[in-house]
């Protein structure tokens, strides 16, 4: 009789606590710190990219870009990272050939265009347009006058930007004409100016920065992210509260959110 009571506590104990968990709010998004000399940018990934976004969060969870250098910089392009041969580089090695051994099927969305702090993939020209396992720029491009953007149209793209395009890249910049060649999976909601003070920097010969430009990166806990999309972090229910003062989780999208 006692071993039953004890194991019908532990079992309602269970249920109660699954129920707090489920009806917890989550997260819609996933989130990436980016971290460097220059500042700290937060990074949202976009959900309509997911084999990239979910490629992402593994390797930012492994550590895998701790270290790592921005070892491509062009000012008023992009600024490109990534590649796990810059860990231990030495003083003026070529890079940007490296990768975790694996590409990712091109996931490219008419309506996601490389505006001033959007992340895109890095690729080599493979006809598939797949994209590195691990390399990646961020955008910083400029702004394009309206006749600017005429000209690009009639002289490089040969066809006609969206409005979408027009609005993006005659406000905050950005470089029209790798839209449609690469995936964008993602945008900083803060953080440009780590992207403007990377950019100035000095490089050599191949792009490369003089002084080495280095990242690590981590994605947002479970409350770091609701606290970013709601404004606050949401209160809990009574089990919650008992394990509120456990460490911090990393959560999973669930279906309905990817």
């Amino acid at each position: 009789m006692h071993r039953l009571f004890k194991t019908t506590i532990l079992a309602v104990f269970a249920l109660l606590l699954s129920s707090s968990t489920t009806l917890a709010q989550s997260p819609t998004h996933y989130y990436v710190e980016i971290q460097t000399d220059k500042g700290n940018a937060l990074l949202k990934l976009y959900n309509e990219t997911p084999l990239h976004r979910d490629n992402m969060v593994r390797l930012v969870r492994q550590g895998f870009y701790d270290s790592l250098l921005f070892h491509r910089v062009i000012n008023q392009f992009m600024i490109q990272g990534g590649d796990p041969s810059s860990k231990f580089a030495v003083d003026k090695q070529s890079l940007g050939e490296g990768g975790p051994g694996y590409d990712v099927p091109a996931e490219i969305k008419e309506q996601l265009i490389h505006k001033k702090g959007t992340i895109g993939a890095a690729r080599d020209n493979n006809p598939e347009k797949k994209s590195s396992g691990s390399q990646f720029y961020l955008v910083q491009g400029k702004v394009y006058s309206e006749a600017g953007l005429d000209s690009l149209e009639t002289i490089r793209l040969k066809k006609k930007l969206t409005p979408q395009q027009r609005e993006a890249y005659t406000t905050v910049g950005g470089v029209p004409h790798l839209d449609g060649e690469y995936t964008v999976f993602g945008e900083l909601i803060n953080g440009l100016d780590v992207v403007d003070g990377i950019a100035k920097v000095e490089t050599d010969g191949r792009d490369r920065p003089v002084a080495n430009q280095r990242m690590a990166m981590r994605t947002l806990k479970l409350d770091e992210a609701l606290k970013i999309e709601l404004g606050e972090v949401p209160r809990r229910g009574f089990f919650s509260r008992i394990f509120s003062k456990a460490p911090a989780q990393d959560y999973i999208l669930t279906p309905s959110k990817r």
